[in-house]
């Protein structure tokens, strides 16, 4: 765990919490997106997006977890492709200028790849937090942030911990 999170460029982090920071200055959507364990990272930062550092912003932050509806997860992936169950949420929901922030150890879900593709299309700022073997979605998000070790618990957890960096960066010192 601690490479893990030696490996994790504070500058990098900072420029990310000025990101988010803005976008809810900004009014803009936040969308976050994983599998398995970066899904519950997403809700995680969701609910503490949303509760704790909207509280102490002056403008609550618009932020949603893409997976957290099972229901629409299933149809989608059921009626179409699991491929496409974040990027049919985006298409009904994101606008240009908007924020997905994708979280994934490999960096290649091809359900991510899709939502980093079309976001990049749609005008949408990316994010991608990702494991050392970064994958297709390093080259495509607009920032990057990797986590230098490639044991799926360990970049989870470095994950987790980065954001919640960025929710106590906006809880402690404001947005």
């Amino acid at each position: 765990q601690d490479r893990a999170l030696a490996s994790i460029h504070a500058p990098t982090v900072a420029a990310i919490i000025a990101l988010v920071r803005r976008a809810g200055a900004e009014g803009r959507r936040i969308f976050v997106c994983g599998n398995g364990g970066n899904a519950a990272n997403a809700a995680h930062f969701t609910t503490d997006l949303g509760k704790n550092a909207s509280a102490a912003a002056p403008h609550p932050f618009k932020v949603l977890s893409m997976a957290d509806n099972v229901s629409w997860m299933t149809a989608i992936g059921n009626d179409f492709t699991f491929d496409d169950v974040f990027v049919r949420q985006l298409t009904n929901h994101a606008e240009k200028g908007d924020l997905v922030i994708l979280s994934s150890v490999s960096g290649s879900s091809p359900n991510l790849v899709a939502a980093c593709e079309w976001a990049r299309k749609h005008g949408v700022e990316t994010v991608a937090l990702v494991g050392q073997k970064r994958g297709k979605v390093a080259d495509l998000a607009d920032h990057l942030l990797v986590v230098g070790d490639g044991h799926y618990g360990r970049v989870e957890d470095a994950q987790m911990n980065i954001l919640h960096m960025i929710c106590y960066a906006i809880c402690e010192l404001g947005a």
